[in-house]
């Protein structure tokens, strides 16, 4: 085949005049809302293929916003032959055609013609009869040809052949009415190889002939693209590439632009192809139209949708928009820009209405957003601590909080916590810029400052309960975010902790039941200042989807008498669907170098390590790899049924963290347990009730909100 060496593609700007008539300029572009909750509409673009029509008085974007065919049939002149059958003439000659009008005036003359109208209707006159008798009049027809418009044969004998093939009705040796002939012409037009087509009906000695005369089109020898930006030439190409050197086909032509407009449609862009024309030579010329945004802006609006003056910055929320102007609009991206709009957790509605800009081609956004009435408040609600396994409530924690979320109209958030529980208590004032102004990498900046008591019996339990030990830690710290790529976030910081341990009394204690250290330093407290860094992947959250999180602790030697340790940590979890059943496997490790306190060691147990044993009874470890596997089936509903299985080891590294607190409390340092559970979907997350078995042959209950981690 031979190459396309004469597709061109040109990338212009387009400009379509608007509607010449008044009424239609008023609205040529009714409103378009993208909310969360709707999915655009598909566009049934319909091309009907039509030599010499004018597009340029058609509005491009009324039709794509009202869903409308954008193409439609122009009616054809009487001096176009294209798409209405033209003068049937009977001849008395063998020769040629008779003129058109009769030569005598007898009634009996042979002279007979027929002709189209504009609408694609076919009249008869004739010196005697009119109207509808005559239409319907039949002619016996002895022989049907297919030549070309000299009336010689076709140089292409395939050509001829895809004509005869288009007939229906006109075969030789039958009787025909001008309707007939009529619609066999359009069926050759229709077949998609000849741009004009001309019944001629002879008379001969053996009856009469019908002649169709025909124009086929020319070879495909090239291909101009103008207006095309975001299309990619290559699919241009492709669509072309194997009628080069071919009749040009208008059927198949259809095919190419339906293709065309069906690839702006998946991506939701506002583009499809506006005209096409075939120059001489062969050259076909596509003309694609592309809405390019102009202006992009924001509407606070009232409950009651009136125009209202807003708190939050036009700029803050300009900002988070994906959609820029010069680009080509896709209804896709602005969902996408709605979705993050909301996710500010400012604004209770979000739409976007796309207007024509004029008359310049380009499209104006207008995000109409309302506000919350209040950017804070005060909440409470309550949890479970997985460290708590005795007592009265274990592991009740409530809690208070007193938030905004819109400081300075930027989207800031401040938020003051407190949870209290039978032994946990924490107090946390946290303040978090999603947005550092003047950044254009979407950098987040948050400020930590915490005072926490949580249960040491994570490491240290299994001993005397009457001697209830915990962990008191002062915390300040301050950490940058930002995403990295699609669906990767990076985070860096530092963090500043103070931590020892404290009895039952509050008092500070270096040693626990069995003698061994609580501090690293020997004093009340370690002091450390640790370099943050972390990276996440998180799918799309559906079945089959995944996520990842490595994190890493580096202690920094400010004093020497600071901790000075390294930590790495690695979470990943991995799902998929088969049929009504989803497959979830979990994989986390870690590993630690260096100085650090005991409690900071790797707990192995629990309900997210491995279930069948309270919190961290399985080990206690400078090292430790937890995985598990669980198949979830639906049962009614909402609820679900689990079976799981769980294994974690400390990797043989117990004794190495000082102290041995693991050694000291006889853990085995590796176990694995199974079982059963529900899952109920509820507005706090997933619901999970659970009941493992171990490999000591006992049981136990567990529960949990949320994915486990």
């Amino acid at each position: 085949m031979p190459q396309n060496d004469d597709v061109q593609f040109i990338s212009s700007s387009i400009k379509i005049p608007a509607f010449s008539s008044p009424h239609q300029l008023k609205s040529p572009f009714p409103s378009l809302q993208l909310t969360p909750g709707n999915k655009f509409a598909k566009l049934p673009f319909n091309f009907n293929f039509n030599f010499g029509f004018d597009l340029q008085r058609i509005s491009f974007f009324s039709h794509i916003v009202r869903n409308q065919s954008f193409f439609h049939r122009n009616k054809v002149s009487k001096k176009s032959p294209l798409f209405c059958s033209a003068s049937l003439v009977l001849s008395d000659t063998e020769t040629g055609p008779a003129p058109p009008q009769s030569k005598t005036g007898d009634d009996s003359s042979l002279a007979v013609q027929l002709k189209g109208d504009d609408s694609g209707s076919v009249t008869q006159s004739k010196n005697v009869g009119s109207g509808r008798a005559a239409e319907e009049e039949r002619v016996l027809i002895s022989e049907v040809f297919v030549r070309n418009k000299d009336g010689e044969e076709l140089e292409r004998k395939d050509l001829e052949g895809e004509a005869l093939n288009a007939l229906k009705a006109s075969r030789a040796n039958s009787a025909l009415t001008v309707r007939e002939v009529q619609e066999d012409v359009h069926r050759i037009i229709a077949s998609g190889y000849f741009m004009s087509c001309m019944p001629v009906a002879v008379d001969t000695r053996d009856g009469i002939r019908l002649i169709f005369q025909v124009e086929p089109n020319q070879e495909f020898q090239g291909l101009v693209c103008e207006g095309a930006n975001v299309l990619p030439s290559k699919f241009i190409e492709d669509a072309f590439r194997d009628g080069y050197g071919k009749v040009v086909n208008i059927r198949r032509l259809d095919e190419v632009i339906s293709s065309i407009n069906g690839w702006y449609m998946e991506r939701g862009l506002f583009g499809m192809v506006s005209g096409v024309d075939i120059l001489s030579g062969g050259m076909v010329k596509l003309q694609v139209s592309e809405a390019e945004v102009n202006n992009v802006s924001i509407r606070f609006l009232d409950k009651t949708g009136e125009p209202t003056i807003g708190k939050t910055r036009p700029e803050t929320i300009l900002r988070q928009l994906t959609t820029k102007k010069g680009q080509v609009y896709s209804m896709i991206q602005g969902k996408r820009d709605v979705d993050t709009v909301l996710a500010m957790g400012v604004m209770d509605d979000v739409s976007v209405i796309p207007q024509p800009a004029g008359d310049t081609g380009k499209v104006d956004l207008t995000m109409n957003v309302v506000e919350r009435k209040r950017g804070g408040g005060i909440s409470g609600g309550g949890g479970i601590s997985s460290g708590i396994t005795s007592g009265p409530l274990p592991g009740l924690i409530g809690s208070i909080a007193v938030h905004h979320k819109n400081l300075f109209g930027r989207n800031q958030k401040l938020n003051l916590s407190l949870e209290r529980g039978q032994i946990d208590s924490i107090f946390r004032i946290n303040y978090t810029d999603p947005w550092i102004e003047g950044d254009d990498k979407r950098t987040s900046r948050s400020i930590m400052i915490q005072n926490s008591r949580t249960p040491g019996n994570l490491v240290h339990g299994n001993e005397n309960h009457q001697n209830a030990l915990t962990i008191g830690r002062i915390t300040a710290g301050i950490d940058f975010s930002r995403p990295l790529r699609p669906k990767w976030n990076g985070t860096a910081g530092l963090v500043y902790h103070r931590a020892g341990a404290h009895d039952e009394k509050g008092s500070s204690i270096i040693r626990d039941f069995f003698g061994s250290p609580l501090t690293a330093s020997g004093k009340n407290n370690d002091d450390m200042l640790l370099a943050k860094l972390e990276t996440v992947y998180t799918g799309s959250g559906e079945p089959g989807s995944s996520m990842f999180v490595f994190n890493m602790d580096q202690g920094i030697p400010v004093s020497p008498e600071w901790l000075v340790f390294n930590r790495v940590n690695a979470r990943a979890r991995q799902s998929f669907s088969l049929g009504p059943t989803s497959f979830h496997f979990c994989l986390s490790g870690g590993h630690m170098a260096g100085k650090f306190p005991p409690h900071e060691a790797f707990p192995i147990g629990g309900t997210n390590s491995v279930r069948g044993y309270e919190e961290g009874t399985v080990g206690s470890g400078r090292s430790y790899v937890v995985g598990s596997g669980e198949i979830s089936f639906p049962v009614r509903g909402s609820l679900s049924g689990a079976v799981f299985a769980d294994y974690g080891t400390d990797l043989g590294s117990g004794p190495t963290v000082p102290g041995d607190p693991a050694g000291a409390r006889n853990k085995a340092g590796s176990g694995y347990g199974y079982g059963l559970g529900i899952r109920v979907d509820s507005p706090l997350g997933p619901l999970r009730l659970e009941y493992a078995f171990n490999d000591q042959r006992t049981g136990r209950f567990h529960f949990g909100i949320g994915p486990r981690n």
